[in-house]
């Protein structure tokens, strides 16, 4: 995808660092979006479609986490990243559990923000044609996963149900592909906390998953010690 096909829905308040971060994203090619305040950014993004949100915390008449609660409740795609001067771990979690894919503490660099913004970009995006990828459908390996419906389709064109967790993990392990996918982070955003119970629990569904795409033997979901889980899709040589 080219910077300028990317629509960024930007929602800051204080209008001196807006306009500074509008200009320096536009100077990028993307195609910037400025809302004011929390309302006027469900206002945008009711009417238009964005290819990623830039959540200010702290902002008159509705806060960024009350808008990011708003979006999700739409729909569960758009990537969001709250970029805010609030740094303490709660406020981090909360951002977390709300459904955030990225969290940006001011004062912070314009290099970084765009490297994370680029890096989301390549998890919610396909190489081919620099096509947007259908959110609703992922294509991994042999499989189709439709995660409206929850069904993943092999080559074969053989369904299977999944869980709610199940779908929900398998498609943050797809947003992820070829890298690693933080096992706090999913225990947090899928489970609502990281505990030992949910950690097990967990594994009990990564083990499932893995079940499910064993067919496909290019298709490899790995342990990282430590740090959680890499599913891998090998190229196929033939």
């Amino acid at each position: 995808m080219k910077n300028s096909d990317v629509k960024i829905l930007m929602v800051e308040d204080d209008d001196s660092l807006g306009s500074i971060l509008r200009e320096y994203l536009l100077l990028k090619g993307y195609n910037v979006t400025h809302a004011k305040d929390g309302l006027e950014a469900l206002d945008w993004f009711a009417r238009d479609k964005f290819d990623i949100c830039l959540l200010d915390v702290m902002m008159p008449k509705l806060d960024g986490f009350n808008v990011a609660r708003k979006i999700r409740e739409e729909e569960n795609y758009t990537p969001i990243i709250f970029v805010t001067a609030k740094s303490m771990q709660a406020d981090k979690l909360e951002g977390l559990k709300i459904g955030a894919d990225d969290y940006v503490t001011k004062p912070f660099s314009m290099e970084e923000l765009q490297l994370r913004i680029e890096a989301i970009l390549r998890r919610f995006s396909q190489s081919e044609g620099g096509k947007p990828l259908d959110m609703k459908e992922y294509k991994i390996g042999k499989f189709r996963f439709n995660r409206l419906l929850k069904i993943l389709t092999d080559e074969k064109g053989a369904e299977k149900g999944l869980t709610d967790k199940e779908a929900a993990l398998l498609e943050m392990l797809i947003q992820h592909k070829n890298d690693t996918m933080s096992r706090k982070e999913a225990l947090i955003k899928i489970w609502g906390d990281d505990d030992y119970f949910n950690g097990r629990s967990m594994d009990v569904y990564i083990t499932k998953i893995r079940k499910m795409l064993r067919s496909d033997s290019n298709l490899k979901l790995n342990n990282v010690h430590g740090v959680g889980y890499q599913l891998i899709e090998l190229k196929d040589d033939k």
